[in-house]
């Protein structure tokens, strides 16, 4: 019991406000990894995870069945679940994808700004072990066990400060890599490289264009960009 109370203690303790060097350094380190190629292709998984994570986690709020997530070693990812193949919760699923991890960056700049790195990284290793179960392929479970092991590594042998940068530099690296997946998209889908893409399915669904969901998928992902980074930086 002591150690239970010891981590709870851990993870609910906010922490100082990180100082404005630490802040803009993390954004700074993100950037060059969103912005460099040879960074980007790897780092890109990590983006990957998330985006078919919130197709997951969409897909059970909607009253869907989730049959399963497979992540690729082009980056790429599938999730497929069970139930009405149209309607609201399709609609919500399909939708999830690109604004995903946008969303998970806001969150966690939310709660980088109220002093709860801790829990930021512990609540992190929760979702990855909750992903980790619907994994139905082998390079998908190998990426979620190591993001989940540097995730665990930085909790378990960083201090308090070192945890909190970490944590600032992951939420800034979700923040600045999702508008740049849109902006992927859209330039696949001229090349017709991407015929069943989410903004393609939901022109399916919705008789809406398709270039219209990538616009709002772009809107989404740049307001939660400029929202976090006040949160952070303001």
């Amino acid at each position: 019991m002591d150690v239970v109370e010891e981590l709870w203690a851990r993870v609910t303790t906010p922490l100082p406000q990180l100082p404005m060097t630490v802040l803009v350094g993390a954004l700074l380190a993100a950037a060059v990894v969103v912005l460099s190629p040879a960074l980007w292709r790897p780092a890109r998984t990590v983006v990957t995870i998330a985006h078919e994570g919130a197709h997951g986690l969409v897909a059970l709020a909607a009253g869907r069945r989730l049959a399963g997530i497979r992540l690729h070693s082009d980056t790429s990812g599938l999730t497929v679940s069970a139930g009405r193949p149209t309607g609201l919760g399709m609609v919500l699923t399909c939708a999830a994808g690109y604004t995903g991890p946008a969303l998970f960056g806001l969150g966690a700049a939310a709660l980088l700004a109220a002093g709860h790195a801790v829990g930021l990284l512990w609540a992190l290793l929760g979702l990855l072990a909750l992903l980790l179960v619907q994994i139905r392929n082998w390079y998908g479970l190998w990426a979620v066990l190591a993001t989940g092991a540097v995730v665990l590594a930085v909790t378990g042998w960083l201090p308090p400060a070192g945890q909190a940068a970490f944590a600032a530099a992951g939420t800034w690296f979700l923040l600045l890599a999702a508008p740049k997946t849109v902006l992927e998209l859209q330039r696949a889908r001229r090349r017709r490289a991407a015929p069943d893409s989410d903004a393609d399915q939901l022109a399916g669904l919705t008789r809406l264009p398709a270039v219209l969901w990538v616009g709002l998928f772009l809107l989404v992902d740049v307001g939660a960009l400029l929202l976090g980074g006040w949160w952070l930086l303001v």
